[in-house]
């Protein structure tokens, strides 16, 4: 099903039929991905008295409780409430779905005891192009990612002047396979999160990180159209659906 989007005056055709899903599922076992010390999340069947909700067990429907944190257990967005004293809801801040957007590939650097994302990473793969979104695939590359217990493993991060150079380029939305733009152990600086929302002077407040992807090694690096779609949680963080679109007529 091609559909075109209208962008900068210009038209693009993009295949519907054809969706590039980078999100990881939440599946409630030890197997799923987990970040920040939490035990793993939970999909059961909710019991009440006599009644346990599972059609095998019985009942005439299944009727599952589930419990997770969605900055631990599951590919999601956030905004700056995740970090601020006022509340702020991702769900209200996010009112756009489409960004034109660029997907990239990073080795990671050393940096004594840490691996970490440079400026000049960044700034050779974007170049001079515009964008509203880019998307970080960091190598290696492995199908474990959608399995990682990231806890106590000290994880690649961004560096401050990183995020300065992708607020300076006007990028709105960055999405990361990593459980944070931060360092894990930071003492609460959060340096990235503050810099890429601008906190100290005027809060981006349309501006959202979205954690926690998977890119699969079939997706080149280049331009596409991303769906950015949360669920409707008023927090400052919800499970989210990044869908990537290959633009057909660049």
């Amino acid at each position: 099903m091609i559909t075109t989007i209208k962008y900068n005056s210009k038209n693009y055709k993009i295949d519907l039929s054809k969706p590039l899903d980078i999100s990881i599922p939440l599946r409630g076992d030890k197997g799923n991905v987990n970040a920040w010390y939490l035990d793993p999340p939970k999909i059961v069947p909710h019991k009440e008295g006599k009644f346990i909700g599972k059609v095998s067990e019985g009942a005439s429907t299944n009727f599952n409780d589930i419990w997770f944190n969605p900055h631990s257990h599951v590919t999601h967005t956030e905004c700056l409430g995740h970090i601020t004293k006022a509340f702020h809801s991702v769900n209200q801040k996010l009112k756009r779905y489409f960004f034109w957007a660029e997907v990239i590939t990073v080795a990671p650097e050393r940096q004594g005891k840490d691996f970490v994302i440079s400026e000049k990473q960044l700034r050779y793969a974007l170049g001079t192009k515009k964008r509203e979104a880019v998307i970080i695939r960091t190598i290696p590359n492995l199908k474990s990612k959608c399995a990682q217990n990231y806890s106590n493993t000290n994880p690649p991060y961004l560096l401050k002047e990183a995020l300065e150079f992708l607020v300076n380029k006007g990028i709105l939305h960055l999405l990361v396979d990593l459980p944070s733009v931060d360092k894990e152990k930071d003492g609460g600086a959060l340096a990235g999160h503050h810099t890429f929302w601008n906190t100290a002077e005027t809060p981006r407040v349309d501006a959202t990180i979205t954690e926690l992807i998977y890119v699969d090694n079939e997706i080149k690096d280049g331009p596409y159209f991303l769906n950015l779609q949360v669920a409707p949680f008023e927090n400052d963080a919800s499970p989210s659906r990044p869908v990537l679109y290959q633009i057909e007529n660049l």
